[in-house]
């Protein structure tokens, strides 16, 4: 990745894990504020100000993979249970995930390596959250950071394994309502804003003129993305799924002033619960 003329990485770190992410756009950066003094006096006096670091700002958009999603999902919802057994499914795991408010969250640290210049901010928090599903591209989540330490230097030269694995694609997630599958969907955008308590919205994309069979009231949304390689058809690893609860259409976003194909979304808020399930091959706690 290469992002203002220099190439960057981005390693997440908690007491239990320290690997690469991979990304395709990264914003992380050193939150500003003015300490201001206004004029002694009234009329043409000079204002002063002093620039006051004051922790980290940003966000970090990164396709999900198969050996990232449970930790990427779990920093993004804010919970995890203990990985329990799922039977007839050999090594697999599943990892139950409940979406909590900022405050209750694990910190982690980000390392920036940007060329010469290695620097790494502690405590961090995820604040609200993008999931990204767009028609033949991968699947991405977009982590907006925040933090109240300021960057300090990386001293450590020692390299972060790269993190590999199969990438999760629009073509193989599978959406359901009311329990029946919906083949007519573009994709779909899960917004989520943590601040002063959990705000979720969903954005449903659809190609028109595709007759609008989307309720306005749904009980159940499900998203179900998975791997469809061969190691991975006869069990459940490879695969994520995130419920929501109780959706109430807010509005029609459709705009047909346009030369191509119209996307029709549909903007739905949450007024439910929000919760995933996430199968790996080991019950080491993510956290």
């Amino acid at each position: 990745m290469n992002v203002n003329g220099r190439d960057c990485t981005i390693t997440i770190k908690t007491s239990h894990h320290e690997f690469d992410v991979p990304y395709s756009e990264e914003t992380i950066r050193e939150a500003v504020s003015l300490l201001q003094e206004e004029a002694s006096i009234e009329g043409d006096g000079n204002c002063k100000a002093i620039v006051k670091k004051s922790g980290v700002t940003g966000c970090v958009v990164t396709p999900l993979t198969l050996d990232t999603v449970p930790l990427l999902l779990y920093l993004a919802f804010g919970a995890a249970g203990r990985p329990y057994f799922v039977s007839e499914t050999r090594n697999n795991y599943s990892c139950k995930l409940t979406l909590i408010p900022l405050e209750d969250t694990e910190c982690f640290d980000l390392i920036q390596d940007r060329g010469n210049e290695r620097r790494v901010f502690e405590d961090c928090r995820i604040h609200g959250f993008e999931l990204r599903v767009e028609n033949d591209e991968a699947i991405k989540l977009k982590l907006d950071v925040c933090g109240e330490r300021s960057a300090t230097s990386y001293l450590y030269t020692d390299v972060t394994e790269r993190t590999k694995g199969e990438r999760f694609k629009s073509d193989c997630v599978d959406y359901y309502f009311h329990g029946k599958i919906n083949n007519f969907i573009y994709g779909i955008t899960l917004s989520v804003k943590k601040i002063g308590g959990t705000k979720t919205e969903i954005w449903i994309k659809r190609i028109l003129p595709i007759k609008n069979d989307l309720p306005e009231c749904i009980d159940e949304f499900v998203i179900i993305g998975r791997l469809v390689l061969k190691n991975f058809e006869r069990s459940n690893y490879g695969l994520f799924s995130i419920k929501l609860k109780n959706l109430v259409l807010i509005s029609d976003e459709t705009n047909v002033n346009a030369a191509d194909t119209v996307i029709d979304p549909l903007r739905y808020y949450v007024s439910g619960t929000v919760s995933a399930d996430v199968f790996t091959t080991t019950d080491e706690v993510i956290q």
